[in-house]
């Protein structure tokens, strides 16, 4: 009765251990790692950011809409163009005596020509507004798409704590079981115990060993799944930083008031959120595009100017030398060139008309994405109240198993409870404390997820 009432009280202390001096964060094996560096989930978030592909193709898109603005900006500016021209004549043609005779001749011209753009009916300034609101948008875009990958390294990282939890339940239930297989020997020993029983200890703790090796594989998955998140090489050395979870902590059972109402949140993010802004901004684009299409309508003007010059040679008459050509025949032009649309087969009328529908879709496109935030803000609402109403009865179904196992180890001790009940008990003890750990990392993430659409940044 001595031993197993050691062996029970040595049970009971691995149990009521807290979980950072029960197991080590383990390798593959369940052995403890040094490791030079644990990862934070800001690291993460950042690191993740900086090295995204999907992050780097919106950072292109908005170096493509810089160009786009340059542009716009641009067509401001007058144009230069020039000219160089070789022409050769054969055959029978008019000649300056106004009679026909076979005749070859040859010219050659020199043109420098520029134009500037007066007026082109407020086109050039609402595509410079348009290409401006784009830039806008897709700046808003790109961060749009950090949020979305830094909520994806936020899930993993919690999976991951989820994984290593149950890797360490798994792990202190094999070095339970192996105090009760080596107290059960002592027992057969002394014959105070079966084999049956001993046989049965084994086969438990047999089982204990698969459980852990599958809930180290987890873990393991779920650390590649992150380092592939992150662009990462290789899964190899990599550990996260696991928060101390303790009843004063910010997500340790909380009261339902400190979540604000799901309204309340829609309307801080409504002026955060980047797919909002942006939709906004490309609704006000729309907008500018209907202007655009209407310059279609106004006359435009333009002011041109020229140089020129040519050389030119006729078989069987003298001419002038080819600089003395070039220098006599040098002109100069300018001009106003005033164009007034009448008729273009209705495409500037067709063309404002599809503006005007993509200005109505973009309204239902903003509409949308401000009813699916306001979805996913409930979604995440009731999550963060579903983990605190668990974590609650986590608490109290805690509570209740300790008193079980307590019970049941004070029969154990006395021969009045079989091993079987007793490892009944005390797993039951074990999943309990299991799951109170795992409803506040739930807790914890949903209300990060609160505060991140109120504009805070996602950190544990």
């Amino acid at each position: 009765m001595k031993h197993r009432s050691v062996c029970c009280y040595v049970i009971a202390t691995l149990i009521t251990l807290p979980i950072s001096a029960r197991h080590a964060t383990s390798a593959g094996d369940g052995s403890p790692v040094a490791t030079a560096h644990e990862w934070s989930l800001r690291e993460c978030c950042d690191y993740a950011i900086e090295h995204s592909i999907s992050i780097q193709q919106r950072q292109n898109q908005c170096r493509q809409q810089e160009i786009q603005l340059s542009t716009a900006r641009n067509s401001r500016l007058p144009d230069l163009s020039g000219s160089v021209s070789q022409n050769f004549s054969f055959g029978r043609g008019l000649t300056a005596e106004n009679t026909y005779s076979n005749t070859n001749t040859s010219s050659t011209s020199f043109q420098l020509g520029t134009s500037v753009p007066l007026f082109t009916g407020f086109q050039i300034p609402n595509q410079i507004k348009l290409s401006q609101l784009n830039l806008e948008a897709a700046t808003q875009d790109l961060e749009k798409a950090k949020d979305d990958i830094q909520m994806q390294v936020a899930q993993a990282y919690v999976q991951i704590l989820y994984d290593m939890e149950m890797a360490d339940v798994a792990h202190r239930q094999i070095t339970i079981d192996s105090a009760q297989v080596a107290r059960l020997q002592a027992f057969v020993h002394n014959g105070k115990a079966s084999e049956a029983e001993l046989s049965q200890q084994r086969a438990t703790l047999a089982n204990s060993r698969l459980t852990a090796t599958q809930a180290d594989n987890r873990a393991r998955l779920s650390l590649l799944t992150l380092t592939q998140l992150l662009e990462l090489p290789t899964p190899d050395g990599f550990t996260i930083v696991r928060p101390a979870l303790s009843e004063e902590s910010g997500f340790a059972v909380a009261t339902t008031g400190a979540f604000p109402s799901p309204a309340a949140i829609y309307a801080e993010a409504l002026g955060l959120k980047p797919e909002i802004a942006a939709q906004q901004l490309r609704l006000q684009a729309a907008d500018r595009n209907i202007k655009v299409a209407q310059a279609g309508f106004y006359p435009t003007l333009s002011l041109s100017g020229g140089l020129g010059t040519n050389y030119y040679t006729t078989s069987g008459f003298k001419s002038d030398g080819f600089g003395s050509q070039l220098k006599n025949n040098f002109s100069q032009y300018i001009g106003l060139n005033l164009n007034i649309p009448i008729f273009n087969r209705f495409q500037t009328r067709n063309s404002i008309r599809t503006a005007r529908i993509e200005l109505e879709n973009q309204q239902l496109q903003l509409d949308n994405t401000k009813k699916t935030l306001y979805k996913e803000i409930q979604q995440v609402y009731y999550n963060a109240r579903n983990a605190h109403a668990k974590a609650q009865s986590s608490l109290e179904a805690l509570d209740s198993s300790k008193d079980a196992f307590t019970l049941m180890q004070a029969k154990y001790e006395n021969g009045k409870a079989t091993i079987t009940e007793f490892n009944e008990s005390k797993n039951n003890y074990l999943k309990c404390e299991s799951d109170l750990v795992q409803a506040r990392y739930e807790l914890l993430y949903q209300t990060a997820l609160i505060d991140f659409y109120r504009g805070r940044p996602l950190n544990f």
